[in-house]
């Protein structure tokens, strides 16, 4: 898990562009487990949010067993 800038606790994926960190952190999102309830559509639509940063949500988690929404 990651410590951001205020101090609330994440477990986004390492790796992430400063861009996507800002825009998920800057929409209250810093769980995986919110991803769950959202549809990769969604998510691109946040400034700052491209292919890649949805890749590696994505892999983060599959690899807790869950998936986006839509999938």
């Amino acid at each position: 898990m990651t410590k951001t800038n205020n101090l609330q606790v994440s477990d986004l994926p390492t790796g992430l562009a400063k861009p996507a960190q800002r825009a998920l952190v800057g929409a209250g999102y810093l769980l995986l487990e919110q991803f769950t309830t959202l549809s990769e559509a969604e998510v691109l639509q946040l400034h700052g949010m491209g292919p890649k940063a949805l890749e590696l949500i994505r892999s983060a988690l599959v690899a807790k067993g869950q998936s986006f929404a839509d999938s």
